[in-house]
């Protein structure tokens, strides 16, 4: 996995479910591949995109998710 295009978030319950499917909805429209994993600083979201990443950066802007970049 490419860490370039990928995001840590911290959410949990219905708010990563919503993170889940914007992220969804953002990879396909873009037509590329996405994925998600647990790891010690949050849940990270990657794209196989760097504009992929970065609707979902301001995604969670709008939403008010804390994010960080790797």
């Amino acid at each position: 996995m490419a860490k370039d295009k990928c995001l840590i978030v911290r959410a949990a319950g219905r708010q990563l479910d919503n993170l889940r499917s914007e992220a969804s909805r953002i990879a396909k429209g873009a037509h590329v591949d996405w994925w998600v994993e647990r790891t010690e600083g949050g849940i990270c979201f990657g794209f196989a995109d760097a504009e992929a990443r970065n609707s979902f950066v301001r995604a969670c802007e709008n939403i008010g998710v804390q994010h960080r970049e790797i």
